[in-house]
This record gives structure tokens, C-alpha cells and sequence, in this order.
């Protein structure tokens, strides 16, 4: 992944003044973003486990942009930040039912071992019905954002992500 973030003017001033009042966490992130590294050296430097949802809030807080990556011809609309982060890999020409009942597959077991089936019920139905990869997607940000609201799933959170991405 390329996706490279910048501090906006607002997010130097947050260095300073704190003003903010970001959590310590998502501060060492803010302060480790100097629009050299790339997303994936932030994710080995960082112990965060939940990167992908700390640089999207600081994007729509104003703190950091996208300088480059998907969409370096202009500034990206949240949506196209968010995938840029999320890097999805292409979509096959045709369904794939196979990938498609493997990423369902994996996203319902994690959740049963990581938080049970009361816990996410509402989620594991959605993902029970989801008839495409889009659908999947979609879901994405919120299954991975249940598991690092776990105290077990956050430990394993990134290595998860990594292997969904590989079928969504």
C-alpha cells in the first residue's frame, strides 16, 4: 500500500497545542504522520491495532490528508480515502461465489470466536445475507471495528484484516 498522509495546518496545531483533545493513542499516530511513510510503515512502527480506523477519523476530523495513493490527482472524497486504507484488492470480472462464501466464512467465524453470537448478532446477519463482495465491503469497516473493541480481537486485528483482504 502507497497511501501517504500529511498533517493539515490544523493537525501541526494539535502537535502544539492539543486543543483537540485526541486520545494519547491517536496523538502518536498524528505526530508519527510527516508525509513521507507510507500507511503500511505506519502499521510496523505503530502497536495500534485499529490504524486504518484512527487515520480515517483523523481525515474527517481535518487533522491529516491523502497526498498520495488512489487518488493523488486531487483531494479524495471520504469514501476513496477510506478504500485507500481498506485496499481491497480488485474485483474479479465475473462473481466469485467461492471467494464470496470464504470472506463470509471468515468474517463470521472471527466474530463467533472474538465477541460470540449475542454479541454481534445484528452484524452476523447482515453478513449472512450479503449477496456480493460489495455487500461485504461494506461491512468491512464494522466488522473490523468490532473486533478491536474486543480485548482479544484487538490482538489479532491486523493479522485478521490482512487475511480477509485476501478474498473480499
Amino acid at each position: 500500500m502507497d497511501a501517504i498522509f500529511a498533517k493539515t495546518a490544523k493537525g501541526h496545531a494539535e502537535i502544539t497545542t492539543k486543543a483537540g483533545g485526541l486520545t494519547p493513542r491517536i496523538r502518536r499516530v498524528l505526530i508519527f504522520i510527516d508525509g513521507k511513510r507510507t500507511v503500511e510503515d505506519l502499521r510496523s512502527m505503530l502497536t495500534a491495532d485499529d490504524l486504518q480506523i484512527t487515520l480515517g477519523r483523523l481525515e474527517e476530523e481535518g487533522y491529516i490528508e491523502l497526498i498520495h495513493g488512489a487518488a493523488i490527482a486531487s483531494a479524495p472524497p471520504p469514501a476513496a480515502a477510506a478504500a485507500s486504507i481498506t485496499a481491497f484488492r480488485p474485483l474479479p470480472p465475473a462473481p466469485d461465489p467461492t471467494h464470496l462464501q470464504q470472506a463470509r466464512n471468515f468474517m463470521t467465524n472471527t466474530l463467533n470466536a472474538f465477541i460470540g453470537t449475542m454479541g454481534a448478532s445484528s452484524l452476523l446477519q447482515r453478513i449472512s445475507e450479503a449477496q456480493t463482495h460489495e455487500h461485504l465491503r461494506e461491512l468491512f469497516d464494522e466488522w473490523f471495528h468490532t473486533l478491536v473493541n474486543s480485548r482479544e480481537g484487538r490482538r489479532e486485528a491486523e493479522a485478521l484484516r490482512g487475511k480477509l483482504l485476501q478474498v473480499i
